[in-house]
This record gives structure tokens, C-alpha cells and sequence, in this order.
């Protein structure tokens, strides 16, 4: 199917939900809206924040799965790279510009491990997650074929009990098989502990961030004795990154939701015992929807269902309105409570919803919005790019 080239030659409603210079109230939706103006400020925030820690940023692409907000995250938040989770989300920052790629995962299947070895001729640097000695042989094996280097960090299993080695030993060991192997690069570790983002407290947060904090200290202790140095340690998240950037150990963040926000990391406290959404960071993304039916005075039905958002941590809250509740929904239908029946038929109503990263995959466009205007329309590059 042949597609347009020019954002002029599509049509509003069918190819994307708007076009620069409409007004806000004239979206189709359900559509993907970022105000820009809070987006900016997250990532301003963030980048000062790692600035002053002394530590630096990579920002975590799996959650936008965009080259437009990427480079935002690094023209404004100063970014030093991005990570994804595979390889094709890799090549699509590579194809679009991005010069640091880190694919925080295993590369193990060796017509992708092929593809891999391939990005360094995009022109950007390229690195990867390593736990398994066989994978060191078959990194090298690709890289040698194509003339290229890929870098490694060995992975650490510093508490979500998925991939990674769990001592010291393990990960030296695999430090020096890749210092040792043609074509490859040992760049250091990463120690991202992912099940403990979404604890409530900050106390509970900090606990498991202690363990990770500890496993990374020990490691590029022995890599030391080995003559081994880590360019790289990196891990942290939007809910553990004070922990991580205050270690002396870790260099490196990994924080991704922190520029969008969603329902289920707003829940979370800080220090304080202060919502994250109520102060640290801001709601910048939301599903816009329309009022499409309100036949019972207290129902609203609104045309964002599962078809528009991810669920499974959650339902979306509806942003600003106190008085109204997202309840339920369906393939194409949500159910708003609307208790004092002030919504009328084609009300617009953003929605904040409960995880960013699926959402934002089920998306072709963002929607950019400032002032009530359309600014920008970005695609969502990497959508789909799973394998």
C-alpha cells in the first residue's frame, strides 16, 4: 500500500486524528494528546536533576517508542542515548538519527543478533545485555562477519527475578569472555531492578534498590581487581532513581515514564508520602475521547475502550474531573460515571491512562498540543517493532 509523504496528503479521521493549527476541540478521537508544555518540563527536570547528581541519562525508548520525543529528551533534557528493548525498536532510533543505542535485553536469536551487528553501519553506537557465555561467542561470530564493534554490559538479576546472573563471580567471568572476544566491547553492567518501580512507598522502594545498589558495588569491585573498568553501570527507573543516582556506584539512568506519567506511577509516594503526579512529575500524555452516548442520567459512554489503552495495571483516571470515574470498558466503549450529569453528548475528556508503555503501542500518531492548538504530529516510530 503506498503512503503518503507529506503530513498535507493525509486525511483527518482516517490516516491521523488532526493536522497543525487545529483546535484541540476538533482531535479525532480516540487518539494519543501530549501537552507539550508539561513534557517539556519533565524533561527539563529530569535533565537537570541527573546534571546536578553528576550521573547521566539514558532515556528508556520502550515507553514512547518515538524518535521525535527521544530527541526532545536529548536536545532539551540532555540525554546522552536511548534504551529499547529489541532489536528492530533499535534500528528505528538508529534509521532516525539517535548516535547511542542500548538494548537493555538479552540478544540471543542469531538472525537478530545479525540484524544487530548491522546498526554500528547507521552510525550509531550500539550495546547490549549479556548473561549467558554461548550469546558472548555468537556476538562476536556477527560482529567479526560485519566489521562492526558491539559493545556488552553484563546483566545483573538484582531482584525481578528475570534475566541476569546473580553473583559476582558470574559476572566477571562474563566481563572477561567478552573483553576477550573479536569485534566486542566490554562496556560494563547493568543492574536494573524493574519489579520494585511501582511499590508504593518510598520506603519499601528503597529497600529493594539497596540490594540492586550493593549487587552493583560488589561487581565493579571484583571487575576492578580484574582489570576490568565499567564505563556504564546502569539501571534506575522513574520510581527508584534518587536511590540509584545517590549509590557512587551508578553512572547511568534508565528512567522512561517520568516524561509521560500514567495513572499507576502517579500512585506511587515519595519522601514526603506526596503522590508522584502531585508535584515530581506532571501528566503529559493522555487518550482523548469523545462523549458518545449518555442515555442514563448518572453513565456517560465514552468511545476509548481496551482497543485505545492498556488495562493491566490498571484503569485510566479521568484528568481534572473529580466528578467523574472511569469504570469499565470494552473493546470500542468506556464507562464514565457521571453522577451530576454534567456531561453532554461530544464532550472531549482526557484520560490518564494506567500504563504508558502498551498504550502507547497500540497508537499510530501523537498528538502535540499547546494552548489549545495542534502543534506537532509525531509518529509513533517504533510501534509494532516487537521482534
Amino acid at each position: 500500500m503506498n503512503q503518503p509523504t507529506n503530513l498535507d496528503d493525509y486525511e483527518v479521521g482516517y490516516d491521523i486524528p488532526a493536522k497543525p493549527g487545529m483546535d484541540e476541540a476538533d482531535i479525532q478521537t480516540p487518539c494519543l494528546m501530549i501537552d507539550l508544555d508539561a513534557l517539556e518540563r519533565n524533561v527539563k527536570k529530569m535533565g537537570a536533576f541527573a546534571k546536578a547528581a553528576g550521573i547521566r541519562h539514558r532515556s528508556h525508548g520502550k515507553m514512547h517508542k518515538s524518535v521525535d520525543v527521544q530527541r526532545l529528551q536529548e536536545t532539551l533534557g540532555g540525554a546522552c542515548g536511548v534504551c529499547c528493548q529489541k532489536v528492530s525498536e533499535a534500528e528505528v532510533f538508529a534509521r532516525g538519527g539517535i548516535k547511542d543505542v542500548l538494548v537493555s535485553n538479552q540478544v540471543t536469536d542469531l538472525p537478530k543478533i545479525d540484524r544487530l551487528a548491522r546498526i554500528p553501519k547507521l552510525g550509531a553506537r550500539t550495546i547490549c545485555c549479556v548473561d549467558d557465555l554461548t550469546n558472548v561467542a555468537n556476538l562476536s561470530a556477527a560482529a567479526v562477519r560485519h566489521g562492526t564493534q558491539i559493545e556488552c554490559l553484563v546483566d545483573i538479576d538484582c531482584g525481578a527475578n528475570r534475566c541476569g546472573v546473580t553473583t559476582t563471580h558470574a559476572v566477571v567471568e562474563l566481563a572477561k569472555a567478552i573483553d576477550a572476544a573479536e569485534g566486542l566491547k566490554f562496556s560494563g553492567i547493568q543492574a536494573y531492578q524493574g519489579t520494585m518501580q511501582h511499590l508504593e512507598t518510598y520506603q519499601e522502594r528503597e529497600g529493594k534498590a539497596r540490594v540492586a545498589i550493593d549487587m552493583a558495588r560488589d561487581a565493579v569491585d571484583a571487575l576492578k581487581a580484574a582489570g576490568l573498568e565499567c564505563d556504564i553501570v546502569g539501571g534506575g527507573g522513574t520510581g527508584s532513581y534518587p536511590f540509584e543516582s545517590g549509590s557512587g556506584v551508578f553512572n547511568e539512568l534508565q528512567c522512561g515514564s517520568y516524561a509521560f506519567m500514567d495513572a499507576d506511577y502517579g500512585r506511587i509516594l515519595d519522601e514526603n508520602g506526596n503522590r508522584m503526579d502531585a508535584g515530581t512529575w506532571e501528566n503529559a500524555l493522555f487518550v482523548l475521547t469523545t462523549v458518545m452516548s449518555h442515555v442514563k442520567a448518572d453513565q456517560a459512554i465514552v468511545d476509548a475502550g481496551l482497543k485505545a489503552q492498556s488495562v493491566d495495571s490498571g484503569l485510566p483516571v479521568v484528568f481534572g474531573r473529580q466528578d467523574l470515574d472511569y469504570v469499565k470498558c470494552s473493546d470500542e466503549h468506556g464507562v464514565v460515571i457521571d453522577e451530576g450529569g454534567a456531561l453532554r453528548i461530544n464532550d472531549k475528556l482526557k484520560l490518564v491512562p494506567g500504563h504508558c508503555d502498551p498504550t502507547c503501542n497500540l497508537h499510530d500518531w501523537y498528538v502535540g498540543v499547546r494552548g489549545g492548538k495542534v502543534e506537532v504530529l509525531w509518529p509513533v516510530s517504533a510501534r509494532g517493532k516487537g521482534y
